[in-house]
């Protein structure tokens, strides 16, 4: 597989002609004793002139806290520092492929319904922060030539503050970064998941693109070792439940098996530029489980498009 550049780690040249050009950085992380995880997610859209920006808190049996904006104003050319009505963040390549810092002040709303994020949101609004490192666990993955992107799997340090909470980090993660290709979110489904194993094996896949067929994206670096190994065989089951929030998914490729039992929700709903049109996106904070009795936890979600 073809080694992550680091210059690809700044921000890339839009393509004014495509109006969905998109490029966003993730930044996905969960306790080790999967009590607490949430995600950052800075989605720049220059051609609306926009910036679609995520934060959230989840924990088994707490509210969601989550920060959804999508009227966010483009930052200066280079930046990822963004500003905007009750909220400040900031993205730092400290070292390229090496270490990435976080850094968020906001206002957030508390919810006790996470579907409630796919309609008029009402909750409790509370201070909401966070100063997280992304520390690179052994190695990036370069995806292959369907799209620019990469995966790094991380181990994640720092502070997450709510309301009078303060709370310590010291987990694991993983982050991505993708461009260019038009992010559709309207027209595609699709399934990504990343996570970690209690004997250290780290993974991510990317599956149900195309119904019936298993084609898809993953690797697999096992144990303490630094080899990564990739696959384009993915397989998928999942079972949806209210709201189509799914209650559980099974992904595997070669012989690894896993089933996938969400913990917590953070949903995103997704209104179309143009036409209204919603999508929803349910990402969860999960437990995997793996076929041979190894356990472990990460971030998977299922992009859910309306019906054509």
């Amino acid at each position: 597989m073809p080694e992550v550049d680091p210059a690809d780690e700044a921000r890339h040249t839009p393509d004014p002609e495509i109006q969905l050009w998109n490029e966003s950085y993730y930044f996905d992380w969960f306790t080790e004793d999967l009590s607490l995880g949430g995600y950052v997610r800075i989605g720049l859209y220059p051609n609306l002139g926009k910036v679609w920006y995520w934060a959230c808190l989840v924990g088994e049996g707490r509210q969601l806290v989550t920060v959804i904006d999508h009227d966010v104003q483009m930052p200066t050319a280079g930046s990822l520092e963004i500003r905007h009505d009750g909220l400040w963040a900031d993205h730092t390549v400290e070292v390229p492929l090496e270490h990435m810092s976080v850094n968020l002040e906001a206002f957030a709303l508390a919810l006790d319904d996470p579907a409630d994020t796919y309609g008029d949101m009402r909750g409790e609004r509370v201070p909401f922060g966070l100063e997280l490192d992304f520390v690179t666990d052994r190695n990036a993955y370069m995806w292959p030539p369907v799209t620019p992107r990469y995966e790094i799997p991380c181990s994640v340090q720092g502070v997450v503050m709510v309301g009078d909470e303060r709370i310590s980090v010291n987990g694991w993660g993983q982050r991505d970064h993708s461009w260019g290709s038009p992010r559709d979110w309207w027209a595609n489904e699709w399934c990504w998941s990343a996570g970690r194993l209690e004997d250290s094996t780290r993974f991510h896949t990317l599956a149900g693109i195309f119904p019936g067929d298993d084609w898809g994206v993953a690797y697999e670096m096992p144990g303490e070792g630094s080899e990564m190994l990739d696959y384009d065989q993915v397989r998928l089951e999942t079972t949806e439940g209210r709201e189509r929030l799914p209650e559980s998914s099974r992904l595997g490729f070669a012989d690894l098996d896993l089933k996938v039992t969400p913990l917590a929700f953070s949903p995103v709903g997704l209104v179309h530029p143009d036409d209204g049109r919603l999508d929803r996106f349910p990402r969860a904070l999960v437990r995997f489980d793996a076929a041979d009795g190894r356990t472990g936890g990460g971030w998977i979600e299922w992009n859910q498009p309306p019906p054509s």
